[in-house]
């Protein structure tokens, strides 16, 4: 008897007992997939971003359309749908427009609706699941509720009484929310993030919160997180990186406030060494509050405080890793401070807000002394943070380079490929990597780094770094970075960054099969699922005869003037794949005061010409596994 069988044994000691798990998981072979929600780049949009978990990204209006139509005005239909998103907030508004009977009668016609929604909900579920997703204060009640049919006679006092009791014992705001809770949990699966849930935006860490707390969920790590798991590593070149975007995008209150890590040392250095730029000022989203002139200042002196230690890093890391070509990289060698040009390339170019009074001319990548001792003490400071390690942890554990989910690719940016979509390797210790081993290679380095980030510089540690920016990092997918010429340089082609191969190749589908082969995927149904790159207006998500489908459609309000859109999210249920379209997210407060919502447009990518169920899910291919293992169980107990 095999390992396995033993433990099967030891679960189903009994011939009974194995003929009833076989029952149990044959049945739930035969129920439909459930849901599956994809979003990607999320960049600090908390509050867009829990909009689009409350609503299943439509689909729980979509239900309340389906089961109340027709019966309800399509303002009740919007209420109610805003109720089950922000239960507890809509209760409270709806206290307010409303008392006594009026207000009673209001909670009975709820209760029925909540039933009647978390039903149609639990249809794709087992008891047990849906046992597991209600709060347990209220399984007795819920389940009493939900199985039992109010119009039979017999049980009709029954049900209205438990009714009558929730509202006269003071239940009806706990239930109703305990219920919408578990319609939400119900209404999607499981939950796929593809990169990018830091920088640009205000709040990534209550977004971590948010995905913790979350029933369900994997990561596709994505450029931007590198840099925060690079900077908890003991990469100060990735925390150097992240500080300047933070003061880039007005954010650094993510660093202090939310992960308690001290900017003190750095803004005074700043202040002391840096003059007031306003090229350095930071980037303001239309509608944004203005900070004070003061704040804004010092903002400036600390992105260029950041960015020059940036460039001494970058160009430390040049020298060790002459063969890595980063030639555009740490170009404060390429300077010519009498003339003050920089040469780029073949060409050299004159430099416009220069802010390099920290630089020794003969050793332009040394760091002074003060520099050092500020570094060392924020990289302290990151790895001391509590609630920061917390939120990596988590992106450690769940995160992964890429994804295979019942036949689609997910991952974040790109597989280097040259223009006739041949693999690009990378070499390292006299080893090659390409396509798939990559993306394993990468994952290794990345996780030996995080494992010590009491090493620094070390080789792991520098490949994190690649990752955020090396010409063959498939987070990245560009030739280089050109922070240097757009701080430093007006002409704008030395702002220019050129794309991996990958990224026009995309749109062909010969070359999205071969990719999803490549991942041992089956290319007449799989498809690719990336985010990184915002579809820009006019442009298409969907791509290679529906192989390939970006959804990075402008979560970031800084992208929203480039996409026109407020982002795109992706459902794959037993019907198939949908692309949900969304406008800009206003707030929680208009949403509950006055009914909006962020849901666009739906549009089916596919639809299955035999509805799925999940026997055709990777659950269903480990289910059936087991019930092999306990066929032969059974087997061995007949023989006895």
């Amino acid at each position: 008897m095999s390992f396995t069988q033993e433990l099967l044994q030891e679960k189903f000691p009994t011939r009974q007992a194995v003929i009833t798990e076989i029952t149990n998981l044959e049945a739930i072979l035969n129920l439909p997939k459930a849901t599956e929600h994809f979003v990607s780049d999320l960049h600090g949009e908390f509050s867009a971003f829990d909009h689009i978990l409350r609503n299943g990204s439509g689909n729980i209006k979509q239900k309340i359309l389906e089961n109340f139509g027709g019966k309800l005005t399509a303002k009740s239909i919007q209420e109610f749908a805003t109720l089950v998103y922000y239960p507890a907030d809509k209760l409270a508004f709806q206290k307010q427009q409303m008392t006594g009977e009026k207000l009673d009668q209001w909670y009975l016609d709820t209760f029925s609706r909540v039933i009647k929604l978390l039903k149609v909900s639990a249809t794709k579920y087992t008891r047990s699941k849906v046992r597991k997703a209600m709060d347990p204060s209220f399984v007795y009640i819920t389940e009493e509720l939900l199985y039992t049919d109010q119009q039979q006679l017999d049980k009709r006092n029954y049900y209205n009484r438990i009714l009558q009791n929730l509202l006269e014992l003071g239940q009806a705001d706990k239930f109703i929310i305990a219920t919408c809770n578990t319609i939400q949990r119900l209404i999607v699966d499981h939950l796929h993030v593809i990169g990018d849930i830091y920088d640009r935006g205000p709040q990534p860490d209550k977004i971590l919160d948010r995905l913790i707390n979350y029933h369900s969920v994997d990561i596709q790590w994505g450029n931007h997180d590198i840099i925060w798991i690079g900077a908890a590593s003991g990469s100060a070149l990735c925390m150097m990186n992240l500080l300047r975007i933070c003061a880039r995008y007005n954010n650094l209150s993510i660093v202090e406030d939310s992960y308690g890590i001290n900017l003190r040392h750095l803004s005074m250095y700043a202040e002391h060494n840096y003059q007031d730029l306003a090229a350095f000022y930071p980037r303001m989203v239309k509608g944004e509050k203005r900070p004070k002139e003061s704040e804004l200042r010092l903002i400036s002196q600390m992105q260029q405080a950041t960015a020059v230690i940036q460039f001494k890093l970058e160009g430390q890391l040049k020298q060790r890793h002459p063969d890595w070509n980063l030639f555009e990289v740490g170009l404060l060698d390429q300077i010519d401070w009498e003339n003050n040009t920089v040469k780029i390339g073949k060409e050299k170019y004159p430099l416009i807000n220069t802010c390099f009074a920290t630089v020794d001319h003969a050793h332009p990548f040394e760091l002074t002394a003060e520099e050092k001792a500020v570094t060392v003490g924020l990289l302290n400071s990151f790895r001391r943070s509590t609630r920061l390690r917390r939120h990596l942890e988590f992106l450690m554990k769940k995160g992964k380079m890429y994804e295979t989910a019942n036949g689609n690719l997910l991952f974040h940016g790109c597989i280097p490929v040259d223009e006739k979509g041949n693999l690009q390797a990378l070499e390292c210790q006299h080893e090659s990597y390409a396509g798939q081993a990559l993306l394993n290679f990468f994952e290794k380095q990345l996780r030996a780094a995080y494992a010590h980030p009491e090493i620094r510089d070390d080789l792991a540690t520098d490949w994190t770094w690649y990752l955020w920016q090396g010409q063959l990092s498939p987070l990245f997918g560009k030739h280089a970075m050109a922070t240097f010429a757009r701080y430093f340089v007006k002409e704008e082609k030395t702002h220019a960054e050129q794309k991996n191969a990958y990224f026009k190749l995309r749109h062909q589908e010969w070359f999205c099969r071969q990719l999803l082969q490549e991942f041992g995927l089956n290319p007449e149904t799989g498809h690719i699922i990336n985010g990184h790159t915002p579809v820009k207006k006019g442009h298409q998500p969907i791509m290679a005869n529906k192989k390939m489908i970006v959804i990075d459609g402008g979560y970031s309000k800084a992208y929203q003037p480039t996409t026109g859109i407020g982002g795109y999210t992706l459902l794959y249920n037993s019907y198939g794949l949908q692309l949900i379209t969304h406008h800009p997210f206003t707030s929680k407060a208009d949403a509950i005061k006055n009914g909006t919502d962020i849901i666009s447009t739906k549009r089916v990518v596919n639809q299955e010409l035999k509805r799925q169920t999940v026997a055709d899910t990777d659950t269903g291919a480990a289910l059936k596994q087991k019930i092999r293992h306990l066929h032969q169980l059974l087997a061995d107990y007949d023989k006895d």
